[in-house]
């Protein structure tokens, strides 16, 4: 199947194929019939099986065949990045007519509210930063006729449901609402349906589901040892570009300058990095500058690098579907990646919790020598068994 086999036009399945997009992905084939059918969609894939594309794409297309003019496409982000990226594919994609704008914080007014002023058919935006503009009488929404609540779940955990509701009560009830998430809980569910009229299902994967792509392993370590441990790894795995996730921005500030010191090319991305810097980071780690990159939760929706070989969780997620969202920073477009995480004991709850979500057990390594020998926690109790492919244990053995 081709993208002009959806309906997309020629000029768009063009566009496609100059940049290597020959074969729609799954979300896109359920998707992009929908969005150009004006449906509402309640769309669940994971990360990096082209989802922007299954949105923007049709969008591009009703923009180009209706010939409005002015701010008429909503696109809401949790991160400054992802919005970023998600208008960088609107810039590749779209026609020279159409325009595109971020409306992101940590960013100058003036450059967005000039990109508005001119006519920009697109706004990308973070929550924060549009309420901000609507409050100043700077942005109206009247004429939105097109709503897309991109990564969701992850606006949803970050505490932005206020700010939507808000923002969609500010926009005709008679619009077009695209919700796409990487997961759905029964929950966020509710508030899918809340937000959409009729919608149509587009589920890829099973909800809650690790990515498909991405092997697992879990190395039981004392809390003192862990450190030792991260060390011991990045020194003997064949990382090529790994991502590190910790809880706090403390703790990323740490870890990266323990790791400069051991002269690892590293960097870090969280919530208290101007924006700037952030950007920086990002095109340091994807131009293979740096080979680490530290990050808290913040980056796990807005990182979207196809060469990501590893994901190392260096403090197990507190939120379950946060791990969902971690790894799947890595194994993207058909691409198998590794993601590894250090559990102490006092985080054991947590994985299993994770494994209750997923439906998948995650196989312990022992690396001798780290604590992890003395690690005795049972085996956890998943919904499902389902294979694991193992690391190498450098000498070690499986936990029994």
């Amino acid at each position: 199947m081709s993208f002009r086999d959806l309906g997309l036009q020629s000029s768009l399945t063009a566009k496609c194929e100059s940049l290597g997009f020959v074969t729609p992905t799954p979300i896109q084939k359920q998707a992009i019939p929908l969005v150009l059918d004006g449906k509402d969609v309640i769309a669940t894939a994971e990360t990096g099986t082209g989802k922007t594309a299954a949105f923007l794409l049709p969008i591009l297309q009703r923009l180009e065949v209706s010939g409005k003019k002015g701010s008429t496409v909503l696109v809401l982000s949790p991160t400054r990045e992802l919005a970023n990226q998600t208008d960088a594919a609107c810039r590749q994609f779209a026609p020279k007519h159409i325009r595109c704008a971020s409306i992101i914080g940590g960013a100058g007014y003036k450059n967005q509210i000039d990109a508005i002023r001119r006519g920009a058919n697109i706004i990308v935006a973070t929550p924060g930063r549009l309420m901000d503009f609507m409050e100043q009488g700077m942005l109206n929404l009247s004429k939105i006729d097109t709503l897309v609540l991109d990564e969701a779940d992850r606006m949803l955990d970050m505490g932005f449901l206020p700010a939507i509701k808000r923002i969609s009560k500010a926009i005709p009830a008679n619009r077009q609402t695209l919700f796409f998430s990487a997961t759905l809980s029964n929950d966020i569910e509710k508030i899918a349906l809340s937000l959409t009229a009729d919608p149509h299902y587009v589920e890829v994967n099973t909800r809650g589901q690790a990515a498909t792509m991405v092997e697992q392993a879990a190395y039981p370590v004392g809390h003192e040892y862990k450190m030792p441990l991260l060390l011991e790894l990045l020194e003997k795995e064949d990382f090529e570009r790994v991502l590190i996730f910790t809880r706090t921005k403390r703790g990323a500030d740490r870890l990266a300058h323990i790791l400069a010191k051991r002269d690892h090319k590293s960097n870090r991305i969280h919530g208290d990095r101007s924006q700037s810097q952030r950007e920086a980071a990002l095109r340091g780690f994807k131009s293979g500058k740096t080979r680490v990159l530290v990050a808290t939760d913040v980056a796990a929706r807005g990182i979207d690098i196809d060469s990501v070989s590893h994901v190392i969780n260096y403090d197990v997620p507190a939120v379950p579907e946060d791990y969902v969202h971690r790894i799947g920073r890595t194994g993207r477009a058909g691409n198998k990646g590794r993601a590894i995480t250090l559990l102490t004991t006092a985080e054991e709850h947590s994985m299993r919790a994770i494994e209750k979500l997923t439906g998948q057990e995650v196989e312990r390594m022992v690396l001798p020598g780290f604590g992890g020998e003395l690690f005795r926690a049972p085996a956890p109790a998943a919904r499902k068994s389902t294979s694991t492919r193992s690391f190498r244990s450098y000498g070690g053995r499986r936990r029994k």
